[in-house]
């Protein structure tokens, strides 16, 4: 129940982020806006999400998951509906601003989510089902924002799809009572299953408790940082650009966007899934958590590298999005095992602020490869392909060699 929340949680995260892509070409004649407008306001929205990202790491990590998710999801409901009173690029840049700080929070909350409810062979599948409803929420955010903006107009649809996030926070508020040690529907055979004791343990180990000083003085804080940085731009490339490069190497159209964009995402989803699947399955098997890990990325990896150079390689839009759906397909593999070291690594009131650090290197190694798209796009998409393929094994690199071995982490208070 708490993963299918914080899932459908992460589908209206998409959808409102997106509201505005998908309406802006109506938005724009109404307030005056050009092309290099809507550039800047892609900015804002990305600057203030990597200050987010740091931010709610530290808040799930000092007022808890049940109210820092309230608070994440309340606050851009509310940004996502004050776009509809906006009437210049100035205030849509501070609503922009609003949302993106706000939206940051989902995903240093389910990585927190995920460590305190899940064990280390269920982790990765829980994050790769809510990894997946990104995946869906971009599926689905064109043709229902079409559909709403054709009933309501783009300030309507505004209000509506804030109104969402409050649907959410009911069930919500209802479901999350408490952590798993206090939650009146959890037994106590599942607080053992969760906390991977044994059932004659005499009780779980003092908890490491770092500061974010302590916390980025380990080697494995730093390979996940740096995995982050190389690895993320891959995804928020096709994210920012894919209806754009279609439009510009094949020609298309709205419609015709409608008709292919969405393939790529079917393979974001499935890889969300079998990826998280894949770990813990080696893990169930007896292979260790840095092992089961580490290869899960890997095997990502490699489906990915070879996508993207078969994407250069493109002449048919059919071929273009089904080896970009492999590229997604091999992204959400590797980037779910990566989500899940955190909690991997350190104890539940540590976990959000790591993932908040490395969302924050994502979204700077994001912004890099988001400049330089429009100098690299002049002739065609091939050399930005060509970029981001070389990024893989960097992120490898910094799996394999600066994170070092993946197992919990103790302070020196803990030690020996």
């Amino acid at each position: 129940m708490i993963v299918g929340l914080i899932a459908v949680a992460t589908v209206i995260n998409y959808i409102d982020r997106n509201a505005l892509a998908v309406m802006w070409p109506e938005i724009a004649k109404d307030v005056g806006a050009t092309k290099e407008d809507y550039a800047l306001l892609v900015t804002v929205f990305m600057l203030f999400y990597a200050a987010g990202q740091f931010l709610f790491g530290r808040l799930f990590d000092i007022i808890g998951t049940r109210m820092g998710f309230a608070l994440s999801i309340g606050v851009w409901s509310v940004s996502i509906a004050l776009h509809s009173i906006t009437h210049s690029i100035f205030s849509f840049s501070l609503v922009r601003a609003l949302l993106g700080v706000s939206e940051a929070g989902a995903w240093p909350g389910a990585v927190k989510a995920n460590a305190e409810w899940f064990p280390a062979h269920e982790r990765a599948l829980a994050q790769g089902i809510f990894n997946a409803g990104a995946s869906v929420g971009a599926i689905v955010s064109a043709p229902l924002i079409a559909v709403l903006f054709l009933w309501l107009g783009w300030r309507g649809t505004f209000v509506l799809v804030g109104a969402l996030g409050f649907v959410w926070l009911l069930p919500w508020l209802i479901v999350y009572r408490a952590g798993p040690d206090r939650h009146p529907w959890v037994s106590e055979a599942e607080r053992v299953l969760i906390s991977d004791r044994g059932e004659s343990s005499s009780g779980p180990a003092p908890e490491y408790l770092p500061s974010v000083r302590q916390l980025m003085s380990h080697r494995q804080s730093w390979g996940i940082v740096i995995a982050r940085f190389f690895l993320d731009p891959i995804w928020w490339l096709f994210v920012s650009w894919l209806p754009i490069y279609l439009a510009e190497t094949f020609g298309f159209d709205i419609k015709q966007i409608g008709i292919f964009a969405w393939v790529p995402y079917v393979g974001a989803a499935l890889g969300s899934l079998l990826g998280g699947w894949m770990s813990g399955r080696l893990i169930a098997r007896g292979w260790s958590v840095d092992r089961a890990r580490k290869w899960s990325i890997t095997g990502g990896c490699v489906v990915m590298a070879p996508a993207l150079l078969g994407a250069v390689l493109a002449t048919d839009p059919m071929w273009a999005v089904i080896t970009i759906a492999a590229v997604l397909f091999g992204f959400q593999v590797a980037i779910g095992n990566i989500q899940t070291l955190p909690g991997d690594l350190f104890g539940g009131k540590s976990v959000g602020s790591l993932a908040g650090i490395g969302g924050m290197a994502a979204v700077a190694g994001t912004l890099v490869t988001t400049w330089l798209v429009p100098v690299m796009t002049t002739r065609s998409y091939a050399p930005i392909f060509i970029l981001v393929a070389a990024l893989v094994p960097l992120s490898l690199i910094a799996v394999w060699w600066i994170a070092g071995p993946i197992r919990k982490l103790e302070g020196p208070a803990l030690r020996g």
